[in-house]
């Protein structure tokens, strides 16, 4: 998991109003403490939580769209494969699958529809990619500001 388990849990747990509570602290303000390496605490506000749920869910995103490119990529490939046994067939007539049926298509609607679908599959590749390395970035952000604050304290790496 990318991000301390405890302090999910500790939020989840408690509404804002009783975050202090929830820490175990009735004298202190509503606000929850972490423990730091050293055993120096450090508070963790609304705004730390926010982040750390961002970073969540666009840990889950990233790791969604990994899935998806490799989805992507294949398509491409078996588009790409497709088109090359096109080009090796002498048939004036081809078998084309639309949905779930074969139909006999002229060679020439099959390569301008074969031609199409490469296109969308690379722009909807790249559109993904893009997606990827602005949620990375957006990520780095975050892991930068929550590290800054929470040195050792939080977990944002792979295990």
């Amino acid at each position: 998991m990318y991000f301390a388990e405890g302090v999910e849990e500790l939020f989840r747990s408690s509404s804002a109003a009783g975050f202090g509570a929830a820490c175990g602290s009735s004298s202190e303000a509503s606000v929850p403490k972490m423990q730091k390496g050293e055993g120096s605490e450090a508070q963790v506000t609304w705004e730390d939580q926010q982040n750390i749920n961002k970073f969540g869910r666009l840990n889950n995103r990233f790791h969604e769209l990994e899935d998806e490119i490799k989805v992507a990529k294949e398509t491409n490939e078996n588009l790409e494969d497709a088109s090359n046994e096109l080009i090796l067939s002498d048939e004036d007539i081809v078998r084309f699958q639309i949905g779930e049926v074969f139909a006999h298509v002229p060679r020439e609607e099959v390569e301008n529809r074969l031609e199409k679908m490469k296109e969308d599959a690379s722009k909807e590749l790249e559109r993904l990619e893009e997606e990827k390395e602005s949620i990375l970035a957006q990520m780095a952000e975050l892991k930068k500001i929550l590290y800054g604050k929470f040195k050792d304290s939080i977990n944002l790496e792979e295990d």
